[in-house]
């Protein structure tokens, strides 16, 4: 066999496609003209499957409403499951990032799902005797709801696993929560020194973060699951059968397993994505919420001489290449620039919601790549984060004590039993002096050091609930 097996033409002119591959002229097209990225729509398996999910949807709700025969039906089901169990991805050529407003993407995939059928049916791929890519495979359809639809299903998916994630997370700060919650630790505001606080609280306050960001990522997630299928080109459905639209998302449920709505207003729904505006806002404050507390974590770590040493971070790797015993916090480091990524990814993601035109937005590549590398990264990052870093967090708390008790931190604690003015005196003689406002108290006998302390574990404790 030669190195190509067959020729297809369209209007520009002939295209010689390699032998074994089962794209045709318009997926060369998009690849020819707009690859400009490392990533094919092969590269998410998630994208990659909710795609042939519609595919397979719309053969099915095809079939029942007389549009194509069953054996045609059947083999693009067939298909689309070929391609979601990854052997097509040689054959999905077209970038992620292209600029065809999700054109070649649906083509390649149209093109794809035709000649694996034609093959399953016991014909050669580009005749498309049988199956056509746009005529069988694409009917009902058009780029303007297929992508979208398929770009939420994907991002649905995708969420799944960066909850998962975060929850996790949740659960490593609780357990650390637990851990600490009986170590005094110096509460700081504006990097100075403030109240006596528990260390375990401070770990409390991170669970509670994550587990809330965790939540919102939840109710953002439910709203992908408002689809535009249906709609066809603009909206109005032309093209499709009038009862395409509750077959498809009948049978989408059947083979995805996930409940997903047909819009209330399809032209909303065309026009509009908000929603990936919202998506990818909840991306950037997890990104930037945990960033802050990756932030923490290097500053209670710092040292181990001249910082705080406060916490003790698991050693993950050697942190210079010319001074040696240097240890870096290298996991809170890649957190806080991951969260740069993402911060990045969410503005690209903004313009792209806000310069859709009419009756479609055109820039929904940009919100998929961007969109998936955020989740992405978040997920990757943050398990590892977990893993190789808040798991194995230790406290040391006789620094944790030194901190607190050499501190005007103290002073805080005992103004109740012995009120401002004189707190303040003794306060700022332990300032002058450069000795702890403890040992002051004990040599001056207005309260003994075991009395102090006693105030301050008091102190420590929340005053609510």
């Amino acid at each position: 066999m030669s190195t190509f097996d067959r020729v297809e033409q369209d209007y520009v002119g002939e295209v010689r496609i390699a032998a074994g591959k089962l794209y045709g002229v318009n997926s060369v097209r998009g690849f020819d003209n707009l690859s400009v990225s490392p990533l094919t729509v092969a590269h998410y398996p998630a994208f990659r499957d909710a795609f042939a999910l519609c595919k397979w949807a719309a053969a099915l709700a095809n079939r029942d409403c007389g549009v194509i025969a069953g054996a045609q039906a059947e083999a693009i089901a067939l298909a689309c499951q070929s391609v979601m169990a990854g052997e097509c991805d040689d054959s999905l050529i077209v970038d992620l990032l292209e600029g065809s407003g999700g054109t070649s993407t649906n083509m390649n995939f149209n093109e794809v799902i035709a000649n694996r059928a034609q093959q399953l049916l016991g014909h050669a791929a580009g005749s498309y005797e049988v199956v056509h890519p746009n005529d069988h495979v694409n009917i009902s359809q058009s780029t303007n709801d297929v992508y979208p639809a398929a770009l939420k299903i994907a991002t649905y998916g995708l969420l799944g696993g960066l909850i998962e994630q975060v929850r996790q997370l949740a659960q490593a700060f609780d357990a650390k929560a637990a851990q600490f919650a009986d170590i005094l630790h110096l509460g700081r505001t504006c990097l100075q020194d403030a109240q006596p606080m528990r260390l375990g609280q401070l770990f409390s306050g991170y669970a509670s973060l994550s587990q809330r960001l965790a939540d919102e990522l939840v109710a953002v997630r439910d709203k992908l699951r408002t689809l535009p299928l249906g709609g066809t080109a603009i909206g109005t459905g032309f093209g499709a059968p009038a009862a395409y639209r509750a077959a498809v998302y009948q049978h989408l449920a059947q083979v995805s397993g996930v409940d997903y709505l047909a819009p209330a207003n399809p032209f909303d729904a065309m026009q509009n994505m908000d929603v990936f505006g919202r998506v990818s806002g909840e991306l950037r404050t997890c990104a930037a919420a945990l960033a802050k507390v990756a932030a923490d974590l290097t500053k209670l770590s710092s040292g181990p001489v001249g910082g705080l040493g406060e916490l003790q971070l698991p050693e993950a790797q050697a942190g210079s290449s010319i001074m040696p015993g240097k240890v870096n916090p290298v996991l809170p480091m890649a957190m806080i620039q991951l969260s740069f990524a993402v911060i990045g990814n969410d503005t690209a993601v903004a313009q792209a919601v806000q310069y859709g035109e009419l009756e479609i937005n055109h820039f929904e590549p940009v919100v998929a790549s961007r969109v998936f590398d955020s989740i992405t990264l978040l997920t990757q990052g943050i398990q590892r984060f977990r893993e190789k870093c808040v798991q194995g967090i230790e406290a040391d708390a006789g620094r944790n004590l030194a901190h607190l008790t050499g501190s005007m931190a103290v002073a805080t604690a005992l103004v109740p039993s012995l009120g401002y003015a004189k707190v303040s005196k003794l306060a700022r003689q332990s300032v002058n002096e450069g000795r702890s406002l403890l040992a002051i108290l004990a040599e001056s006998g207005v309260m003994s050091e075991a009395e102090a302390m006693a105030a301050i574990e008091q102190a420590s404790y929340p005053v609510f609930g």
